[in-house]
């Protein structure tokens, strides 16, 4: 409205300069008609006068230039440069100054940072641009057009995303944060008391369970490595879907339920398979209509749904365990006692000897276990007895290695989920001999066994040979101790040659180790 005053202001002093030009002509024109009055004027009228009005015309055009300049200036003094803001080339609004837009984006970028902290927020202004405009007051309202934009700007997360063997399972922070996660994985599978450093992460029902079922402690984890091929990826991702540590390995550790195709091995049961893989027999038996508990035979199939980890951690493990050691029987002849008589003449006391095993876990199950010796902790003490000589063929309590040379492929007991009720013994010598005198009770085949010799001692103790490839003896035949009995083999329900090795004590098998000098 001011501007609209000025230049009505400017145009009324034009006219009048335009009025006043205009009266000096009409002067011209009256002063030519009446040539004796012109003359008369001009020689009347004073100098003076005519200079006066010269100045004031003059004066009216320097005001005239005067304001028109002033105008030019107001109008410069008012055009003003903005901005337009354009998303994707449409323009949503205008801005007083870039910076505002400067102010925005990092106002934005801090509160999607602090809603998700455990991510590397970065906020999109991709397709976000600005044009320098300049107009004489123009309209602008800047907080609008951020109001505007606020609400259309968006960010994604920085994260790196883990595959294994090529499959996508799971996005997590940064490498470092990768790192913790499969070093996490790694200690998830390795026992707690070998493990020095590092965050103790919660361990599966599985894994507990595994460890629960291993007597033997272990020493010294020889190595851990990750089976698969594990890659990571830098990726933009929602940020709801960013994984922490905990929740990464879990993921990796835990599993999905799949199918799982699992071959029967040597000591397995029903009950030990469901107890190891957590779940139920009824389960087992529903997958598996014919199996039958007692017609379960080594390599059967057996169709699973269980839980199967992404990732397979290998551990080899150094584990050690004390076995009390039977006291060795001194048997001293004698003649005055009746045959199968005995008579103890110094009782004996057990010892204690610790056993060294390299094991291979696969996930917390152990795959392979090998024996690497034995250290004797505290001797037993003989027992000394007296017995009669009357009657061949009855055993003197002390047992011999039935192999010589044997290393030890499997040991006794419930041990890793399985039964074993006996020991198995590979060596390059397969001659097998009695560990004991005794008479042969049974040779020849038997379900599981293959071919068998089973020798009475005489005196509560009663051993087995399992999978021989050839018997030597007879039923009936008297042996003493280190004849030998036949050749080792891989019959029955064998998955390599060897020697299955049993000491039974009035009937109950007991672990062979105890006995073996």
């Amino acid at each position: 409205m001011k501007g609209f005053k000025f230049m009505r202001g400017m145009g009324k002093l034009r006219d009048k300069a335009e009025t006043s030009a205009e009266f000096s002509a009409e002067s011209q024109k009256g002063s030519s008609a009446s040539s004796e009055t012109n003359v008369f004027y001009q020689e009347t009228k004073p100098r003076r006068f005519r200079r006066s009005w010269i100045a004031a015309s003059a004066g009216l055009v320097l005001l005239a230039t005067f304001l028109i300049g002033a105008e030019k200036k107001y109008v410069t003094a008012n055009t003003v440069t903005y901005y337009k803001v354009l998303v994707k080339g449409e323009e949503i609004g205008k801005i007083s100054e870039e910076t505002e837009l400067d102010r925005l984006f990092e106002e934005k970028q801090q509160k999607y940072q602090l809603k998700y902290p455990d991510s590397v927020m970065v906020l999109q202004t991709s397709g976000i641009t600005t044009e320098a405009e300049k107009a004489y007051k123009p309209e602008i309202d800047s907080a609008a057009t951020l109001d505007k934009l606020d609400g259309m700007l968006k960010a994604y997360a920085v994260g790196v995303q883990l595959t294994v063997d090529g499959k996508a399972v799971g996005i997590v922070k940064d490498q470092e944060t990768a790192n913790a996660v499969l070093q996490g994985v790694k200690e998830h599978y390795v026992p707690a008391a070998a493990v020095s450093t590092g965050a103790q992460l919660k361990r599966t029902a599985a894994t507990r369970s595994a460890k629960a079922a291993a007597p033997a402690n272990a020493d010294k984890v020889e190595s851990v490595a990750i089976q698969e091929d594990v890659a990571v990826v830098p990726v933009k991702a929602d940020p709801t879907q960013v994984l922490s540590v905990e929740e990464a390995v879990e993921v990796l550790t835990e599993g999905k339920e799949e199918p799982l195709v699992y071959a029967v091995q040597e000591g397995d049961t029903v009950s030990g398979i469901a107890k190891r893989f957590e779940i139920t027999q009824a389960d087992i038996f529903r997958n598996n209509p014919s199996v039958k508990e007692l017609t379960l035979q080594i390599g059967d199939e057996l169709q699973l749904t269980v839980p199967q980890p992404e990732l397979t951690v290998v551990t080899v493990e150094q584990v050690s365990e004390q076995l009390v050691t039977e006291p060795e029987v001194i048997v001293r002849k004698s003649d005055e006692l009746a045959a199968g008589k005995s008579k103890v003449v110094r009782a004996g006391q057990t010892g204690v000897k610790q056993m060294q095993y390299r094991v291979t876990k696969e996930n917390g199950l152990v795959v392979k276990e090998e024996w690497m010796g034995q250290t004797v902790l505290k001797a037993s003490l003989p027992e000394v007895v007296y017995r009669g000589t009357k009657v061949v063929g009855e055993g003197t309590g002390m047992f011999a290695w039935p192999v010589s040379g044997a290393s030890l492929s499997s040991s006794f007991g419930q041990r890793w989920g399985r039964s074993h009720k006996g020991v198995d013994l590979v060596s390059g010598n397969r001659t097998i001999t009695a560990a004991d005198a005794g008479t042969v009770t049974f040779a020849g085949v038997q379900s599981g066994y293959g071919n068998v010799v089973i020798v009475d001692h005489k005196n509560g103790y009663v051993t087995y040979y399992g999978h021989l490839r050839s018997i030597s003896v007879s039923v009936g035949q008297r042996l003493e101790q280190g004849a030998s009995i036949g050749v080792m083999g891989n019959t029955g329900r064998s998955t390599g040659t060897h020697l299955h090795f049993e000491i039974r004590k009035n009937g109950s098998a007991v672990n062979p180790l105890r006995y073996l000098k």
